[in-house]
């Protein structure tokens, strides 16, 4: 089978790439390799999956339909799984057209072709950025009309352009809400890495608020797992995947002063109106149609992290951090 990959080079998508290649898949990864946060974080995941069998990279952006058609015409592919997105919340509000015209009209020019290409299956990365002001634990039934960011409206709009192909093509979706994914090799501009880098480096980290505020952390290698069992039809399905276990990010930063053997230092900053103060996904869907369950639990998670970090010293230590 071949997987169209979007955001082949990014965090979640690089694992996931390597989830679908350890079973089997024959993987077509593509990403436009943008500068949000340092690209040569990119290429070290890039030039890892380069080197495994059925994997085969091209730089494009999917927001260039034309080119997207290019690949369509030269693979068959037999399901998309849509990771490529411009992500965080704070950035969203400064530029949000790139926002939306990565995740809301990109996604439309997937789907549009896999309509024209017979592409029956399609895997949609959304966030639980959507979930703001309901009540925890989050279901996927939620009413999740209100997004108080544009880098979840535009999540929104592509959630629902999935729905409009579903309903009027048949194309089978599932759409995976993340929670507050970390792990090795991840984003420079996500607390997880930036404490750690920072609380190395004895350099003060930024805490928005008081740092009561609490995360369904959940580790990437999982999250990989959950979306390759999204490969599975469904109809049409919101699924979340998380942790289900929310800690506070007070307790994330103990874990890294600990595994370090170093004590932060704090700088705070007023709480901004766009972050949420918790998140906590209901998964009951997730094991009931996927079969799936996080493994990973915080304090592992962090310990492999910093693992990665110290065994890639070298790079690693030398990524610029992203606000």
């Amino acid at each position: 089978m071949y997987i169209l990959l979007t955001g082949a080079a990014g965090f979640i998508g690089s694992w996931t790439a390597k989830k679908l290649l350890s079973l089997g898949y024959n993987v077509v990864g593509v990403d436009n390799l943008n500068d949000y946060y340092d690209v040569r974080l990119k290429q070290h995941r890039l030039d890892i999956l380069n080197e495994q069998k059925g994997f085969h990279f091209h730089r494009l952006d999917i927001e260039n339909f034309g080119a997207l058609e290019v690949l369509f015409d030269m693979y068959k592919f037999d399901a998309v799984i849509n990771l490529a997105a411009r992500a965080g919340v704070r950035y969203s509000i400064e530029n949000p057209f790139v926002y939306y015209n990565t995740n809301t009209n990109g996604t439309v020019n997937l789907l549009e072709l896999c309509k024209k290409h017979k592409v029956d299956k399609f895997v949609l990365a959304s966030t639980s950025s959507l979930y703001a002001g309901q009540e925890m634990p989050f279901t996927e039934d939620k009413p999740v009309n209100t997004p108080i960011s544009p880098y979840a409206a535009s999540k929104k709009g592509a959630e629902v352009s999935c729905y409009t192909y579903h309903y009027l093509f048949g194309i089978d979706v599932t759409v995976v809400r993340y929670f507050t994914v970390y792990g090795p090799a991840g984003r420079p501009d996500m607390s997880i890495f930036r404490f750690i880098k920072q609380i190395d480096a004895g350099e003060p980290i930024i805490i928005y608020g008081d740092g009561s505020q609490s995360r369904d952390f959940t580790y990437v290698e999982d999250i990989a797992e959950g979306t390759v069992r999204a490969l599975k039809k469904v109809g049409y399905e919101i699924i979340n995947l998380g942790n289900n276990n929310p800690n506070k990010l007070s307790e994330a930063i103990r874990y890294i002063e600990d595994y370090i053997g170093k004590k932060a230092v704090y700088e705070y900053r007023p709480f901004h109106k766009a972050d949420m103060l918790a998140t906590w996904a209901n998964i009951e869907k997730a094991k009931n149609m996927l079969g799936w369950t996080p493994k990973v639990d915080l304090k592992e998670g962090i310990k492999r992290t910093i693992d990665w970090y110290k065994d890639n010293y070298d790079f690693a230590s030398k990524i610029n951090l992203t606000e």
